[in-house]
């Protein structure tokens, strides 16, 4: 029996029932970087001619974002912009236009600076460490790993929701993983990690995107497919029974209809047309019944602060 500060244990969260021992972690590796190998998704950014760029552009748009929706959205900006220095150069206009509906827009902006960025310090080269991708505008410790590792076949620790789900399933016994990334959590990410020394990292950097795949399609958050599952027999979840997650592993949904994030989505779907519009025009012609007077005018002047939206004689309109 491990002891209680092994990292599969110590990374149970609280309220867990008493577990049995953990797979091994080669046994689950090897099985589902074999799955992936098998059934991964043909996604553009995966393909070998996809450049660095286009993996940084993935990352980017993939947080809180579906794939359906990414598609047409990250095909769109690698035609317009394959290069951080076309996307450097571009009217900030155009670069809101494209991101279109994937929402949070700040990430377009963010992503024109690490572009930026990429021209004044590394010569338009999306550079290969993860210390210095963490150095971009908005890039965070996710996105740095993420693209360090599936751009330039390093093999950094990459944590995303899905992979925090299967690694609490499979090897903590938790029907999931709890809201916040915990330092018991990392730790344990950081165990189960494939040595690096026989192949350079190939098989660490598999386990990174066989993983996150696995949670994406098979090991999901409401109906986790087990019966096709390549880790089924090995799961600590399915060998505890399925016990069903505390109310300290629950993940609470984000509200959309009524929200703060609604009334700016509609205010920006009026300004990527093009034209600039009159305050009070732009305000009253939302079709949110809903939504307040005061609310409507809190999130223009949220946009305007943001620098998603400017004020000009002409009135409002996307930046420039």
């Amino acid at each position: 029996m491990p002891s209680p500060t092994d990292p599969v244990r110590e990374a149970v969260p609280a309220g867990s029932a008493e577990l049995p021992d953990p797979p091994s972690p080669d046994d689950v590796h090897a099985r589902v970087v074999d799955w992936f190998a098998e059934h991964a998704r043909d996604l553009p950014w995966r393909r070998p001619e996809c450049t660095p760029w286009g993996v940084l552009v993935s990352e980017v748009m993939l947080q809180q974002t579906p794939v359906a929706r990414v598609l047409p959205r990250w095909e769109e900006w690698l035609r317009r912009w394959p290069t951080p220095a076309d996307a450097a150069s571009a009217p900030a206009a155009d670069i809101l236009t494209v991101w279109d509906r994937l929402g949070y827009p700040r990430r377009a902006l963010r992503l024109q600076a690490a572009a930026e960025a990429i021209v004044e310090r590394h010569g338009g080269a999306v550079p290969e460490s993860r210390e210095e991708l963490r150095a971009l505008p908005g890039i965070g410790e996710y996105t740095a790993a993420a693209v360090a590792c599936f751009a330039f076949g390093r093999p950094e620790v990459v944590v995303d929701t899905n992979i925090r789900r299967v690694h609490a399933r499979v090897f903590s016994g938790a029907a999931l993983p709890g809201q916040t990334y915990t330092a018991a959590q990392r730790r344990l990410a950081v165990e189960l990690m494939p040595a690096t020394e026989p192949d350079g990292g190939r098989t660490a950097c598999a386990w990174n995107a066989a993983t996150m795949e696995l949670g994406a399609l098979i090991c999901t958050a409401r109906s986790p497919q087990c019966a096709i599952c390549p880790v089924a027999e090995l799961c600590s979840w399915r060998a505890a029974d399925f016990p069903p997650p505390t109310e300290e592993q629950k993940t609470r949904g984000q509200a959309w209809a009524g929200t703060d994030r609604q009334v700016r989505g509609a205010i920006m779907a009026v300004l990527r047309r093009g034209e600039p519009v009159a305050p009070e025009a732009l305000l009253d012609g939302l079709d949110l019944p809903e939504a307040s007077a005061e609310q409507r005018r809190r999130c223009l002047d949220s946009l305007l602060a943001d620098g998603l939206a400017r004020q000009t004689d002409a009135g409002i309109t996307l930046p420039q």
